[in-house]
């Protein structure tokens, strides 16, 4: 959520920005200066009101020290009067507060300085290649045939079982993906510095709010029985419903909600594996064959926490961490910085790391590692405080900056494996990084 005095004082510049992410400011914002100044007013007339009833107070005690009961009365009488408007003022300025509160909280996060301006994916920039992508004297062939024909994916019986976008992994293919997860887990948590978490797979909503899915996009999450999709879009966050995790950015980032870290911790660096549920709501008709676009799909998460003046630096750091696996793995990969058109609604700046797939063609995205700033941390309340403010005492609590990224999507990097090391007698050779995670497979063939 942006800063209310940030969008208050320089309210020409944020629509600016907003139009530059292809937003509409009179849509996000309404006529922020008229809510925000009866807001202002509100508060400002109640602040009156109670400083009179203060002096009111205290003139009855006086007269009735001194005997005076019939005017003490009255001025107990004009006491209650003040007593009922204050009460009706306290309500507007509640309201008032309610209304801005949730059109902030649809407005999306601004863009840093260096992002590129642009409207949509075609304006993204290339900032570094990596490998060369391979050259097969046979025509490569895309995941999903390398899979059922070597029986290790099953995409006919995962519909059967669970409709469209689910997918069955067999034998080889099963441990190929957990050995993916052992293999990017080990790596972020023994070379990298992260902290292994394994969180709830469900979250409640108030989580959902605080890492920006709602109110804005709560028909792309899987929710349970006990959670109101319509309460949390009209801004209602209830701290005892469910929802299924669309990421482990979700319940990791949450970990520290309404908390104050001591700076001495910071930054604080945790990596997640989960599985991920997403409805794909606007997803109809694309990436239909494969595993590209699943409601169900696995993947490793990072997650850090920095001091603000430290969170680009984290940010080239943790993509770096996530890149490392596509190198290790040997799988040529791009890193491309997204346009502000293009740009998540949390993220102040990503990163896409985009993985070459032969049997397609073309690279397509493996991970997203994004810089928040501020902006999750305000709808999360996390905060830090200085080891010591000046003249030694306690400083001000400040909001931390939050980053994550995928270290990476489990179910991408196994079809870009199969892509990659296809063979063509049908064959898939195992990553020399993967064999010890697979017993020391190094062939995965057909399977009966």
């Amino acid at each position: 959520m942006l800063d209310l005095a940030l969008v208050r004082g320089n309210l020409e510049w944020v629509e600016t920005k907003l139009r530059a992410r292809g937003a509409d400011p009179a849509v996000l914002l309404g006529d922020f200066r008229a809510l925000d100044k009866s807001r202002r007013e509100a508060i400002t007339h109640s602040e009156q009101l109670k400083a009179r009833r203060n002096e009111l107070s205290q003139q009855v005690g006086a007269l009735k020290k001194a005997g005076k009961h019939d005017e003490a009365a009255a001025v107990m009488d004009e006491t209650r009067a003040l007593k009922e408007k204050l009460d009706e003022l306290d309500k507007a300025a509640a309201a008032l507060d309610d209304q801005l509160r949730l059109a902030l909280s649809r407005v999306p996060n601004l863009t840093r300085d260096e992002v590129p301006a642009g409207a949509s994916e075609a304006d993204n920039q290339v900032v570094k290649t990596w490998g060369e992508p391979k050259k097969f004297d046979f025509t490569p062939k895309p995941h999903w045939e390398i899979g059922e024909a070597l029986g290790i994916l099953d995409l006919e019986r995962a519909a059967k079982l669970s409709g469209a976008r689910f997918a069955v992994s067999l034998g080889a293919g099963a441990r190929l993906e957990r050995a993916l997860i052992g293999f990017m887990l080990d790596l972020h948590t023994e070379k990298h510095g992260y902290k292994e978490v394994l969180p709830p797979f469900m979250v409640n909503s108030k989580s959902l709010f605080g890492t920006g899915q709602l109110p804005k996009f709560a028909e792309d999450l899987f929710r349970c029985s006990d959670a109101d999709a319509e309460a949390a879009v009209r801004g209602e966050f209830k701290d005892n419903d469910h929802w299924l995790i669309p990421t482990a950015e979700v319940p990791v980032t949450n970990l520290y909600r309404d908390e104050i870290l001591d700076e001495a911790r910071l930054p604080i660096a945790l990596a997640a594996y989960t599985p991920c549920f997403r409805a794909e709501a606007g997803a109809a008709g694309k990436d239909t064959r494969g595993i590209i676009r699943q409601h169900q799909f696995q993947k490793v998460e990072l997650v850090k926490f920095t001091r603000p003046e430290e969170s680009a630096a984290e940010h080239e750091k943790l993509t770096r961490d996530a890149e490392t696996i596509l190198e290790l793995l040997e799988l040529p990969y791009r890193r491309v910085l997204l346009c502000t058109g293009d740009t998540g609604f949390s993220s102040a700046k990503t990163y896409d790391l985009e993985v070459w797939l032969p049997g397609q063609n073309l690279y397509r995205e493996i991970s997203s590692c994004s810089n928040f700033g501020d902006f999750q941390a305000r709808r999360a309340n996390i905060r830090f405080r200085a080891n010591s403010g000046a003249g030694g005492g306690k400083a001000k609590p400040e909001f931390v900056h939050t980053l994550n990224g995928s270290g990476l999507a489990v179910g991408r990097t196994w079809l870009a494996i199969l892509e990659n090391y296809q063979q063509a007698d049908g064959s898939v050779r195992v990553p020399g990084a993967l064999r010890p995670y697979m017993g020391g497979l190094d062939t995965i063939v057909r399977e009966s």
